[in-house]
């Protein structure tokens, strides 16, 4: 007797589009977080037009929304949620997307507080916040959403409209060589979401495409 084993499609070359603001259209992850996380690296692709506030990455949990949430309030700002405080970074006027794709990593350390962000390959000075920290592992992670409660609480004024591709996420702070590779569209094993192989609920208006851009 045979036995089928389905895995998870490959994402490679596809996007997830987000055609509209919505209270509602949101992309749920699974990930394998087996312990409190006390570092982390996030990174992500992303493409749109908007000039006002959106959540791209938001990892809720029961004892706060904003345990870990990537935010843009601002065209030239980023900003950093670890249990509940931010850290927020400016661009410099180089660094502002202008309707382009634009990779990020996001990195944290408990150990240090230290925080860390990389735009298109390129850091910014680090900065840091809750020091001794940890994230608890059993979380609702939604990519396009700002989670104001667990598993929702969306507000469409704060909702992604555009494409996002090449979502991952580690357990550690990846170093600088690492955080170019996969910029450079290269894995880094041992990652609790990979693109390649991710597991994810759409809901709502989200469409998976094949992407258009072809670099």
């Amino acid at each position: 007797m045979r036995t089928f084993i389905f895995l998870p499609p490959d994402l490679q070359k596809k996007v997830l589009v987000f055609p509209t603001a919505s209270n509602n259209a949101a992309v749920f992850l699974n990930a394998e977080v087996q312990q409190p996380l006390t570092s982390f690296t996030v990174c992500l692709r992303y493409y749109t037009l908007l000039t006002r506030a959106y959540g791209l990455f938001s990892y809720a949990t029961k004892q706060g929304d904003n345990d870990l949430l990537l935010y843009k309030p601002l065209p030239n700002q980023y900003s950093l949620y670890v249990g509940g405080s931010s850290v927020t970074f400016n661009l410099p006027e180089k660094q502002v997307s202008r309707s382009r794709w634009e990779h990020i990593c996001m990195s944290w350390d408990s150990a240090t507080g230290l925080a860390e962000l990389w735009v298109d390959g390129y850091p910014l000075p680090r900065m840091g916040l809750k020091k001794g920290y940890s994230i608890n592992p059993e979380a609702s992670i939604v990519l396009g959403q700002d989670q104001d409660s667990f598993g929702g609480g969306f507000d469409i004024n704060q909702s992604f409209q555009g494409e996002m591709t090449d979502v991952y996420m580690w357990d550690r702070v990846l170093s600088a060589d690492e955080v170019n590779l996969v910029w450079n569209d290269h894995t880094i094993s041992n990652s609790l979401i990979n693109w390649w192989s991710l597991d994810y609920e759409i809901r709502n208006y989200v469409v998976l495409k094949p992407s258009l851009f072809s670099g």
